[in-house]
């Protein structure tokens, strides 16, 4: 009897060690992992969502405070989180030697890379989010003309005359900043709205004060300016007068803007960029006659105006010269007073090679230099990458010896990146090779792709251009660190696009799963690019907000908060909380390692 009760004592103290031990792997690893956090996120979002649905009758609107860093003010939800984030608590309470193992394995592997002065922020653009169509004296911009005389080029025929409206609600889209802990906001001036007939008219000074009212509101809450001078948008008055980008004209345009706002915002703005991507812009404008002014030549494109095989390296080096000009201004004119920085930004992706072959490692480089560096080595280094001078010749512009030692003497502070998705390299230079997108002369002879065979580049989405390729962006960040060392990077542009089908519920577009795993990647591949030496300084996601998405109209969501376009009402996804929550746990540990 005896013998047969300690057989049972012992068998049920083997069962519950068993049981302890496979519950304690289970919550370390809930604790300390990734998917853990992803996990908390969306039962926080779902637990947000219900009461969001049970207070719609309530008119409940933005789950937001004025003050920075607290809870969304719904009463019982509120409490309910705060269960959620007590009962973690008590997880890494009970474990916590192992919790603190978990946070402090290795310093190479789990200590935040990112330093006290790390700016975490969201982006925007002015035409994609102000609204306020021809309002206290702005003038009309290509966007405007484009989307009025040919909206049947955009998916669903919308335009940026009301946006998501934030000329009027910005104040209410700083609020949703200080509910993510961001702290720092990047955003464009409407160059229509300042100087509506360029440096030919007057300064409209109601648009002036509009951008002061937004910086100054930023400021006074705790969010960095991160101010980008033009972002695709620019008065249709330059394109009528002299075809814009294609004269030299431009450069002087474009050092007047740049003048007027270091003058008027730059006590307070201490980040500046000068374009934004522009050879995105320009390969979709004069390459492909996709975005006004609509210029292409066969076989890019049916236009009715432009020359395919010239006109973008016009275009470009008209840009590159107005960059040199904007920088030159800024750091002889305010830099000393006004102690800021000012970059560029270029749109990237990482192209691999589709082989090993030598063929193939050669035009995943000429799609490189035939892509971002077109503008970053002369941006750089005053010339154009080796590869465009000896495939383009005389097609490609040349910097006059003055104009190289202009660029080489006011060179950027830093540079800003744009990146989405990746692509696998075809070589079209000596390889039998399928017409497609790159494999033309005009770029490099090198074909993107996104599948090998039956192998894609990365996770397939709903867009036919992003695909979700993590590693790639490390390798990005390494390549760029490699071609241009000792010029800090901030990543700013960075995030995932739904496409909204007419099934699709706004509760499914709030429960933005892919787009959680798509930042948990990307921003896992940015820690490790920095352990691995790359100098990235800032991080922002695009976009804060759904927005009008180019020739995609609405229908493209890139935000971490809903907008409702009939009411304008902003809603967080659950990747606001994701990223929210990714903020806060890397200012806690890094806080836990500096001490």
């Amino acid at each position: 009897m005896r013998l047969t009760k300690s057989i049972s004592i012992i068998t049920f103290s083997l069962v519950f060690i068993i049981f302890l031990a496979v519950y304690v792997t289970l919550m370390f690893y809930d604790v300390c992992s990734n998917t853990g956090n992803i996990k908390r996120s969306k039962l926080r979002y779902e637990i947000y969502y219900d009461s969001y649905e049970a207070n719609k009758s309530r008119q409940v609107t933005n789950p937001i405070f004025s003050r920075r860093n607290t809870n969304p003010p719904f009463t019982q939800p509120v409490k309910v989180l705060r269960l959620t984030t007590t009962s973690i608590r008590i997880q890494k309470s009970f474990l916590f030697p192992l919790y603190s193992s978990c946070l402090h394995q290795t310093s190479s592997n789990d200590s935040s890379p990112f330093p006290s002065d790390f700016l975490f922020g969201t982006s925007s653009s002015a035409y994609q989010y102000e609204g306020a169509y021809l309002t206290d004296g702005k003038g009309l911009n290509n966007w405007d003309v484009f989307s009025h005389e040919k909206a049947g080029e955009i998916l669903d025929g919308g335009n940026g005359d009301i946006a998501v409206d934030q000329y009027n609600r910005f104040m209410e889209d700083i609020q949703s900043m200080n509910y993510l802990g961001v702290n720092s906001y990047r955003f464009s001036i409407s160059w229509s709205r300042v100087l509506p007939k360029g440096r030919l008219g007057r300064i409209n000074h109601l648009g002036i004060n509009h951008y002061n009212r937004l910086i100054d509101a930023l400021i006074r809450n705790g969010i960095t300016p991160f101010v980008t001078l033009n972002h695709f948008d620019y008065p249709q008055e330059l394109e009528n007068r002299f075809n814009s980008w294609l004269s030299p004209e431009m450069q002087k345009e474009f050092a007047y803007l740049a003048d007027t706002c270091f003058k008027h915002f730059g006590d307070r703005v201490k980040h500046w960029i000068t374009i934004n991507e522009p050879n995105q812009q320009i390969i979709l404008s004069y390459l492909k006659g996709m975005f006004p002014p609509n210029r292409c030549s066969m076989p890019f494109g049916n236009c009715s105006q432009g020359n395919s095989e010239t006109e973008p390296f016009i275009a470009a080096h008209n840009t590159i010269l107005a960059h040199a000009k904007a920088v030159q201004i800024y750091q002889t004119k305010y830099k000393k007073e006004q102690k800021g920085s000012i970059g560029i930004v270029v749109q990237t992706s990482w192209f691999e090679p589709i082989s090993d072959s030598i063929a193939d490692k050669n035009a995943a480089e000429r799609a490189q230099s035939f892509y971002s560096n077109w503008i970053l080595d002369p941006v750089v280094y005053g010339k154009y990458p080796e590869e465009m001078v000896n495939l383009l010749g005389s097609a490609l512009p040349q910097f006059s010896r003055n104009e190289m030692k202009e660029l080489k003497r006011y060179k950027s502070d830093f540079l800003g990146i744009n990146h989405y998705t990746s692509y696998f390299i075809q070589d079209c230079l000596i390889s039998a090779c399928n017409s497609g997108d790159g494999a033309s002369k005009s770029e490099g002879f090198a074909l993107k792709l996104i599948q090998k065979g039956n192998v894609s580049i990365g996770e397939v989405t709903d867009v036919s251009w992003l695909n979700i390729d993590p590693e790639g962006f490390r390798k990005m960040l390494n390549y760029l660190t490699d071609r241009y060392p000792s010029i800090p990077m901030f990543i700013t542009e960075n995030g995932l696009g739904e496409l909204q089908k007419p099934e699709t519920t706004v509760k499914e577009l709030l429960n933005d799963t892919k787009r959680v795993h798509y930042l948990n990647g990307y921003l896992d591949a940015l820690k490790a690019a920095m352990r691995d030496g790359a100098n990235v300084k800032g991080y922002f996601t695009w976009s804060l907000l759904d927005n009008f998405e180019w020739l995609y109209g609405y229908k493209l969501r890139f935000g971490i908060f809903h907008v409702d376009y009939t009411t304008l009402k902003r809603t967080p996804k659950q990747s606001a909380y994701w990223y929210k929550n990714f903020i806060e746990d890397h200012v806690r540990t890094r806080d836990v390692t500096d001490k």
